[in-house]
């Protein structure tokens, strides 16, 4: 065993190990937490801290030597900059719109660069657009209904999958839009999907009760997830690709064995339909929301529930955790948006503003800011730790059901009503 690589991730911030085992050469990643270490502590900002954290990792480490130490200070000397650019306040300029279809758009993505977005529509297709031009890329065709879901296999980016009303999801080639893959098999909508952390896979949601898991090179099918009794909603993979997590209109969110097919836990005690089910990074905790107005935090282990989330007053439509899983973000009908502490379940702040239901929220990368998206027509950026508006995003004549950052926060996607999408530049 042989420490090959340093890498680095900046959100969450993580210093990756590389490792390579015997003769086959086995790579193995480890990762070392830095944010448990104090790295965003705005106070630690001095070169000598650096260099004391530094040999504090070597320390605890035993695959890093001293000889490694200049190249770890560079690496959290990159964090910092990175970490100090992030801070500094600016505004979102509304870089351009997209008349992206013929008809509405119901969702929008981008690629891990934030270079390519990807939206789909109720005409049928999905498409490709560069972020900087606003030129088409690619247009991808084939399906016979709306076109309810799209996702890149990021951080990798040259693949794209989607899910549709014609009851198909389908895998395209994100370079040059050809269709590699139809996976079938389901009997009703597929509204939900998601590609595992290394893009071997993918499973498909349904409103027909089922997940179904497919093979990424070949297209098989490897199992059918039958247990639910509603409607699919969410669909999301662990870290480690084996285990899957699902929210559906049965009151239940449900953890599945990737490898067996068989149910892991059921994670009961909502008393209306789950409308999202989301892992932290560590895949340790997840959260849920409901209809019937809460969110509730999940041990996803033990199948525990460790907090239910009140103080909404309408359905909780969508929810999220930042980065480092310290604070969950809510959007309900009820026209507001919650923040709360993870480790307690207490109400942080409250995000008021918005005239009307919003259907979206997302935090950026790095966890300082609030997205959302209301019927409205607008969209919002928002300060997580007061809930002031930090900006309104106008512009679109029509509600906005989608909204995200890219991976450096940098730039901002909403999809509308309205048949287009609009890029937010800082």
């Amino acid at each position: 065993m042989k420490l090959n690589r340093i890498l680095l991730r900046y959100y969450p911030p993580t210093i990756i190990l590389e490792i390579v085992h015997g003769r086959k050469n086995a790579v193995e990643h480890k990762e070392i937490d830095l944010f448990q270490h104090g790295l965003l502590q705005s106070d630690n900002n001095a070169g000598n801290y650096l260099d004391s954290l530094a040999s504090k990792l070597i320390a605890e480490e035993p695959l890093l030597r001293n000889t490694k130490k200049e190249k770890v200070i560079s690496l959290l000397e990159r964090l910092q900059e990175r970490n100090t650019a992030d801070s500094n306040p600016a505004f979102f300029q509304p870089s351009m719109s997209i008349q992206a279809h013929l008809l509405p758009l119901t969702n929008c993505a981008f690629d891990k660069s934030g270079t390519r977005c990807l939206t789909a529509s109720y005409d049928r297709t999905a498409k490709i657009f560069d972020v900087l031009t606003g030129k088409q890329l690619v247009s991808l065709e084939g399906h016979r209904n709306v076109v309810y879901a799209v996702a890149f296999n990021n951080p990798y980016g040259n693949l794209v999958l989607t899910g549709s009303f014609d009851k198909t999801a389908k895998l395209y080639n994100a370079v040059n839009g050809e269709s590699l893959h139809t996976f079938r098999g389901h009997e009703a909508e597929v509204v939900c999907l998601s590609f595992d952390h290394k893009s071997k896979s993918v499973v498909t949601g349904s409103m027909d009760f089922t997940v179904r898991h497919f093979d990424v090179e070949t297209g098989q099918c490897f199992h059918s997830f039958l247990s639910h009794t509603g409607e699919i909603v969410s669909v999301n993979f662990d870290r480690s690709g084996d285990a899957l997590l699902t929210g559906s209109f049965d009151h239940t969110s449900k953890l599945f064995d990737t490898r067996s097919g068989k149910v892991v836990s059921t994670y009961r005690g909502h008393r209306a339909e789950v409308t999202c089910a989301q892992f932290n990074f560590t895949s340790e905790l997840l959260v849920s929301s409901s209809v019937d107005q809460t969110c509730r935090i999940w041990d996803a282990k033990a199948g525990k529930c460790l907090y239910t989330l009140q103080g909404h007053t309408d359905d909780v439509l969508d929810v999220t955790f930042n980065c480092t899983g310290t604070r969950v973000a809510t959007a309900s009908s009820d026209g507001t948006s919650r923040i709360y502490d993870v480790n307690t379940g207490q109400l942080k702040t409250v995000l008021r503003g918005h005239k009307g239901e919003i259907s979206k929220v997302a935090f950026n990368p790095q966890g300082t800011k609030v997205l959302t998206a209301g019927v409205d027509h607008t969209a919002r950026v928002w300060d997580p730790e007061n809930g002031e508006c930090l900006q309104v995003l106008e512009g679109h004549k029509d509600e906005i059901f989608s909204c995200a950052f890219n991976y450096q926060g940098d730039t901002i996607v909403t999809a509308s009503k309205d048949n287009s999408c609009k890029i937010w530049k800082l």
